[in-house]
């Protein structure tokens, strides 16, 4: 196949074609131990389970609403498009671009029940996906939930997104 003066070349070859399917998730992961389906190449170890779990209660108790997501998911833009609608700050961790995002995802699957994004939190409770945020703000149930958060929450966010606070426009 290759020219004994050419090995090293062929060697490169070999090595990028696998890396490429690496990273479109098409090789298992013993093939490739550094390929992660969902989020970023990340050189620190992953979180462990219970670690996950721990993230999970954390952004909760921290966030008055709370959206796991996933930038592509079409459910999860309808959950943030409610809050947008009535004017509600919210945090977004988006799963797949977050670097443990599986198990974050399998945490999620474990403390609530179900596996499906999005999952939303209000005042650190799960209230369910993106069909159920629209049908409790449709059903006139979700502002109240929202206005019980508002004296519990931090008054600022250090990435912006989802301070807590919800001025009500009454």
């Amino acid at each position: 196949m290759c020219h004994p003066g050419h090995r090293r070349h062929c060697f490169l070859a070999i090595l990028s074609f696998l890396s490429m399917f690496a990273r479109a998730g098409c090789l298992p992961r013993a093939a490739w131990t550094g390929c992660r389906r969902m989020g970023n190449f990340t050189s620190s170890p992953p979180l462990s389970s219970a670690s996950c779990v721990q993230y999970v209660k954390e952004m909760v108790s921290q966030n008055c609403i709370v959206i796991f997501s996933k930038t592509t998911c079409p459910y999860c833009k309808m959950a943030k498009n409610v809050f947008e609608e009535i004017g509600a700050s919210y945090k977004v961790v988006e799963l797949d671009e977050h670097s443990d995002g599986r198990r974050v995802q399998e945490a999620l699957a474990q403390m609530t029940g179900a596996r499906t994004v999005p999952r939303v939190f209000i005042n650190g409770n799960c209230i369910g996906g993106g069909s159920d945020t629209k049908q409790l703000h449709q059903q006139g149930k979700l502002l109240p939930l929202i206005e019980q958060c508002a004296p519990c929450c931090p008054s600022s966010s250090s990435d912006g997104s989802g301070s807590g606070r919800f001025e009500s426009a009454k």
